[in-house]
């Protein structure tokens, strides 16, 4: 049994991995802004003693300090993160005020180095720790109508990297995945502000069901492995990325 705090787990990719977690015995909190859904959330696990939920904006990286000290005091220090906090606002660049901008790097970014900066510490001190980012499939390929979020999810990937080199003699790991369209709450909302020209890119792709996303997550965490992919898409554009950019770009100057 160990203690793994999950941000963004009152919804989606989170919710459906704390639910892993606690079907293995494993002590969960869940971290999120929103204090009802969090508390539908804990209903729906049915968990007993093992879950803590715990109200928090990521962005704030005084409050989740104080999240994750109530959390240690409640289930002892943190062993595993899952950061899955996250939010995206489709729109063309120039179509996007620039609050909505910033707020997408904030939560996607920003929130994701608040949250792994105050569960280090505890980490640290145990000699041992995982940490799991999770990016997205727009952290690997630009895609129009997404500037903020790719730049957010693009940029978590040299976070993961950066971490790993630092903590790696701590005896922490640090794994980043990079999951597709995921049936969610937020691709919901997401959907009928996508432009057309992301559809056509995306829209390829059937979405997965999140328990399915949630098992590889899990799957690849427990394994250690430093990068978690999804399908064969993504594998290559995991490894050839940056070929696979050139060849759309192309594409799009022939257009």
């Amino acid at each position: 049994m160990r203690h793994v705090l999950v941000t963004g787990g009152s919804s989606g990719i989170g919710l459906a991995i704390a639910r892993l977690l606690l079907a293995r015995g494993d002590r969960v909190s869940l971290l999120a802004r929103d204090a009802q859904r969090l508390a539908d959330a804990a209903a729906s696990l049915s968990p007993g003693e093992n879950v803590l939920t715990l109200t928090a904006d990521v962005t704030d990286a005084q409050a989740v300090d104080a999240a994750v000290s109530e959390a240690a005091t409640r289930f002892g220090p943190v062993e595993a993160l899952v950061a899955s906090a996250g939010i995206v606002e489709p729109a063309l660049f120039l179509d996007q005020d620039t609050a909505a901008f910033d707020r997408q790097v904030a939560v996607n970014l920003t929130g994701v180095a608040n949250s792994v900066r105050a569960v280090l510490p505890g980490m640290r001190g145990q000699g041992r720790g995982r940490v799991l980012i999770v990016s997205s499939g727009a952290g690997l390929i630009g895609i129009p109508g997404y500037s903020a979020y790719c730049a957010a999810k693009f940029a978590l990937r040299g976070l993961a990297a950066a971490l790993r080199a630092e903590t790696a003699p701590d005896g922490i790991c640090v794994s980043i995945c990079f999951p597709p369209d995921t049936l969610t709450p937020q691709l919901a909302r997401e959907l009928p502000l996508r432009p057309p020209q992301a559809q056509a890119l995306m829209g390829r792709v059937k979405p997965r069901e999140a328990a399915d996303v949630a098992r590889t997550i899990l799957a690849g965490m427990d394994r250690g492995r430093r990068e978690i992919h999804f399908g064969l898409t993504l594998h290559l554009l995991g490894y050839f990325g940056p070929f696979a950019a050139s060849y759309l770009d192309l594409r799009r100057g022939r257009r």
